[in-house]
Parts: structure tokens; sequence; C-alpha cells
């Protein structure tokens, strides 16, 4: 019994899950998970059969806001804040989506667009250690995370803890294998997820979520990475490149819980029972948020290709995307001082822009006596922004 297991059995240290022999063993209680996979499947089904029965250029377009969704809230569940009409612009390019505008992203925008577009579109593919390497060196292409330079495309050569807390304060939340391990754990992995075909694919998907992200071997990018794991094999499970949920923007707004599940985890035995159930749970919540959010997707789908020939300004294609993406959030009414603040503009450029937009009956003026309020022109006839009080 080497030093670190002593410590973990007989010195009151947690071990963790890595540390037990065969920890890769993983089990769970079937008849705690059959309900809700069962309900899981459902809704799969039913969203993607009434995907598949709308018309092409609305299924490119609803495929193209959740890909945004997805690209932006894996990045958000890391600390990093992407401009969204940049991640916008990237994927609407590399799937060639027609009259769409074409603005040169930053390479970090363009590295996390490359992967989550090759887990999702090309799901069919084996993942191998080349095409996991690939995605960690489209992630960092400067060689850098930060100011901190990285081993890039390649696996880790030093020991890895995930920490929290000020200098001098840290609280180790893990601490991944020894990079020595690194390599056999890898080979294992990949071995198990391309080769293992009796597990249903959503369970699959989750368990090599945490599989990888246990091993964590690269120095960065491994939540992300995971991520895309997750994708991938969710979209095998659907058979289908049509993305109509974001597992990821669920995530992000459940990311303590998420933190805690995983830390938990790490911790505990083989028995993966509570963890399956919660990620499945989370993979529920996201599929009804999607749901209920489908007449928002589609009928911003509809509003663009109505307006595809539609000349118009990046300001103000940049608060229309707002408008529909912050549906949900009560982001008040559109007025020239919103516009203004929106898009760091003085209020004469956004009343001009404002008005240019109604006489292109894209927005309605409201005349409230005191302040107009702009509002959408919905195809489906949908208030945006919905509500009536004043927030900002």
């Amino acid at each position: 019994m080497n030093k670190v297991y002593f410590y973990r059995i007989f010195c009151g240290g947690k071990m963790y899950i890595h540390e037990r022999e065969n920890w890769t063993n993983f089990n769970w209680d079937n008849a705690k998970l059959s309900p809700i996979l069962s309900s899981v499947r459902h809704l799969q089904g039913r969203l993607l059969g009434r995907m598949e029965s709308l018309g092409f250029e609305v299924i490119e377009r609803s495929t193209l806001e959740s890909l945004i969704l997805e690209v932006v809230d894996t990045s958000r569940i890391e600390g990093e804040f992407l401009n969204p009409e940049l991640v916008r612009s990237s994927i609407a390019h590399k799937l060639g989506i027609e009259n769409a505008d074409f603005v040169k992203s930053p390479r970090n925008i363009e590295g996390i667009v490359d992967v989550v577009l090759d887990a999702t579109q090309n799901f069919d593919g084996v993942l191998s250690k080349d095409r996991l390497l690939g995605w960690h060196n489209s992630l960092f292409q400067t060689g850098y995370s930060g100011y901190q330079q990285i081993d890039v495309a390649k696996y880790r050569s030093g020991g890895m803890k995930v920490v929290s807390g000020n200098f001098g304060k840290e609280k180790i939340h893990f601490e991944a294998p020894s990079a020595e391990r690194v390599p056999y754990e890898m080979e294992q992995f990949l071995n198990w997820l391309n080769d293992e075909n009796s597990i249903d694919l959503v369970v699959k998907s989750i368990i090599a979520h945490f599989w990888f992200v246990t091993i964590h071997p690269f120095d960065d990018g491994n939540g992300r990475i995971a991520r895309a794991i997750l994708d991938m094999f969710l979209a095998k499970s659907d058979r289908s490149k049509i993305r109509f949920y974001s597992l990821s923007n669920q995530i992000f707004k459940e990311h303590k819980q998420y933190n805690t599940i995983l830390e938990k985890t790490q911790k505990g035995s083989q028995d993966i029972t509570s963890y399956l159930e919660w990620f499945l749970g989370c993979f529920e919540r996201a599929l009804l948020a999607s749901e209920q959010n489908l007449e928002i997707i589609l009928d911003k789908a509809h509003f663009w290709e109505k307006h595809k020939s539609t000349t118009i300004n990046e300001r103000q294609r940049f608060v229309i995307n707002y408008m529909y993406d912050n549906y949900d959030k009560e982001v008040g009414f559109l007025r020239t001082s919103v516009y203004a603040i929106l898009n760091h503009c003085s209020t004469d450029t956004a009343l001009r822009d404002l008005q240019d937009l109604v006489s292109k009956e894209i927005l309605s003026a409201e005349d409230t006596g005191k302040k107009t309020n702009y509002v959408i022109i919905s195809p489906k006839g949908i208030r945006i922004p919905k509500i009536s009080n004043e927030t900002w």
C-alpha cells in the first residue's frame, strides 16, 4: 500500500475514485434510473420529430441557435465570456448558411466552434487520441491559456488539482491521477468509448463525461472537451445532426449543483447512481426548456428568413438577437436609451437605427405619451420583449 492510499484510508483523508482498484468498474441502480431515462428518451423523440417536420431552412436556423448557445455556455461555465454575434458569424460561415454575414472571429472563438461542430456534426466518427489532441489544439492555438504557457495537443506532463479560493486559502476540490498514469487511463477510456455497445447512449454519454473529466488529461480545457464528448454521444443517441437543445446552457444555469455532484462523485465509490440521476435530470430540464423555448427559436428562425434580404447594420442585428435570446430574462422595454446602452452608441444614432427598423417593418413603435417603446414584429405574433414593466 503506497503512502497516498495509507493517508486516505487510515488518516481520515478522502480517497478519490481513481485511487480505488478497478475504479472504472462503474455500477448504478437501473430501477432508479429507468423512469427518468424513459422520460428523457420520450422528450428527445418528440422534439426531434417536431424539428424534422419543419422546412430545411427553419431546421438550419434552429440548429444555428442551439449551437450558439452550446458554444457560448460551455465557455461561460469556465468563466470565459464570448461575443454571441461573433460566435453566430463563425458557426454560420462554417455551416455554409446562405446570406450569413461573415465577420472574422478571434482564434479562441474559432477554436471552440470547431470543436463543438466536429463533435455534433461528425458524431459518427471514432473518437481517437489524434482527434482529441486536435480538439485541444483548436482550443489553445497560441500555446497559452491566458498568460500561462501550457502543453498543447499532448497529455499533461505534471500534476493537476482543481482548486478555488484566494492565494494562501485555496480549497482543493479534486486531485487528478498522476501524469504517468494518463496515457494508460486514456487508452482504456477510448477503448471503452469506441467499443462498448451495451449501454444506452444517453447514459454512456454521461459516464464518458465523468470518466474523462476525472482523468483530466490536459493542462487546461478538460471541462470543455468533456462536454464536447457529451454532445457527441448525445448526437449519436439522436442519430441526427439537427440540434434542438443545449445541455451546456442548462448546466450553466445549474453550475453550482454541477460542480457539487461532480466533486461528490469523484470522492465516492464506483456506484455512480446519484451522478447519473442528477445528469439525467439536468438533461430532462434542458429538453423541457427547449420545448418551451421552441416557439421563440422557431419565431426567430422565421424572422431572419423573412428578413434575409433586408439590409441592416450590426448594431441593429445585435439588438434584435439580444431581445430574442433574452426573451425569458425580462430585459425590459426597448427604447432609444436602452438601444444606446446595449450598443455603446449615442442616442441620436440609436434613434436613427430604430426609426430605420420601423420603416423596414422590423419593429413597431408604441407611443405611450412620454416615451416610445419598440417591439419586434414577430412572424408568430409573439410580443418581444414580452414584459410590460420597466427594468432598465
